[in-house]
């Protein structure tokens, strides 16, 4: 049997995204790490999703972006969350775990 894989739910990437930015702000190989390690390797996200991602985050407000070095001396741009992205982390939690609930509930009725 081939490779399982785990493909992202349209929608959770942006809660992946700024649960990986919650303890600190990362460049994103960083946060592409970051987010294989909290789903223990379930979900690896390529920088095509990535970067669009973060972008469209940017523009709403939800993290802020610059440039430094990184930790191997290399420029890079690292990103944190703001006010706006740490509430709308905890609006995107709330809504999976209701979604997680509601799924839950369909799957064992009879």
């Amino acid at each position: 049997m081939g490779e399982k894989r785990t493909d992202l739910l349209r929608g959770t990437l942006d809660l992946l995204v700024l649960k990986a930015l919650s303890p600190e702000p990362l460049h994103g190989v960083g946060i592409s790490r970051r987010i294989t390690q909290i789903t223990k390797g379930a979900f690896q996200v390529s920088f095509g999703s990535l970067f669009p991602s973060l972008h469209r985050m940017e523009e709403k407000g939800w993290v802020e972006a610059e440039w430094r070095a990184s930790e191997n001396n290399r420029r890079a741009k690292y990103y944190r969350l703001t006010s706006a992205g740490r509430a709308q982390l905890k609006a995107e939690e709330q809504q999976w775990n209701r979604m997680v609930k509601i799924m839950a509930a369909a799957v064992e009725s009879t």
